[in-house]
């Protein structure tokens, strides 16, 4: 299995597929690269895909450090610089948006060519200026409720983020439901509790603006993680960015509606290689 180590003794798992632009897709909260199987066969037939683990996450080395989301994006950075990778396209999907927004924010635009955000809201808590946070990790006390739920049943929260991720659209079977949440399993509870407590306090609002990269924004119109109206205004605030909404999908269009959800990306991959031509 492919890793590569951080400066501080991280282990990053990653796995490559394709030839071409790189696209680095990087999951959400707990989630593993296992989330994108359905993504990774097409896509790679117009890119290079790599689909790493966070530290701590999927198959990713277990380390108790370095659990906040710049770490994260200094992570991705390693990634890069070790594989040497240029015009790189920057894909997050929930909380993996916020690592790349991170990245942008932490390093510019060096090594990219794009980035494609899905279903993120830009801010996580409600406050008199934001109405579309999150419905279960709201504010402090919503944040203190799930660290304790982690701390005493990591194994249902799991799986209730699993259902929670998909809409009413999709029915997935038991077995579908259990072969991602095991994947949730694998990151340990008090890691999952450490990188929430950073992630939902972040306000990514004055940073939108100032991403200078063509940008795909994808949208699950059926989401219970976000009101699809606070991934939607990513699109609007960064500049020229194109706005896909996904009707059939919930927080996870890229499974639930993985054939469309792989041309949109497909389609905003050969464009940049397009207008570079």
């Amino acid at each position: 299995m492919p890793t590569m180590r951080t400066a501080d003794g991280a282990d990053l798992f990653y796995q490559e597929r394709g030839q071409g632009r790189p696209l680095i897709m990087m999951p959400g909260w707990g989630c593993s690269h296992r989330f994108f199987d359905r993504n990774v066969e097409d896509l790679a037939r117009v890119c290079r895909v790599i689909t790493p683990d966070l530290r701590a996450h999927g198959d990713s080395s277990d380390v108790a450090w370095g659990h906040r989301i710049a770490r994260y994006a200094a992570d991705m950075k390693a990634l890069i610089d070790v594989l040497e990778l240029e015009g790189v396209v920057l894909l997050g999907w929930s909380m993996g948006a916020a690592v790349a927004w991170s990245y942008v924010d932490l390093f510019g635009t060096a090594h990219l060519a794009g980035h494609v955000s899905v279903d993120q809201s830009p801010r996580q808590y409600y406050s008199e200026t934001w109405r579309w946070g999150q419905p279960g990790c709201y504010d402090a006390e919503a944040l203190a409720i799930l660290s304790t739920r982690l701390e005493y049943d990591a194994p249902a929260v799991a799986r209730g983020l699993v259902r929670g991720c998909l809409g009413d659209v999709y029915q997935a079977t038991d077995a579908e439901i259990e072969t991602l949440a095991r994947e949730i399993d694998k990151c340990p509870p008090a890691v999952r509790a450490e990188i929430m407590a950073d992630h939902t306090h972040l306000d990514w609002r004055d940073l939108l603006p100032r991403i200078d990269l063509p940008a795909l924004v994808c949208v699950g119109r059926q989401s219970k993680v976000f009101p699809w109206q606070g991934s939607a205004y990513v699109g609007e605030r960064i500049p020229g960015a194109r706005t896909v909404v996904f009707e059939q999908s919930g927080h996870m269009p890229f499974y639930e509606e993985a054939s469309a959800f792989n041309a949109a990306v497909a389609d905003f991959v050969m464009g940049l290689d397009t207008a570079v031509g």
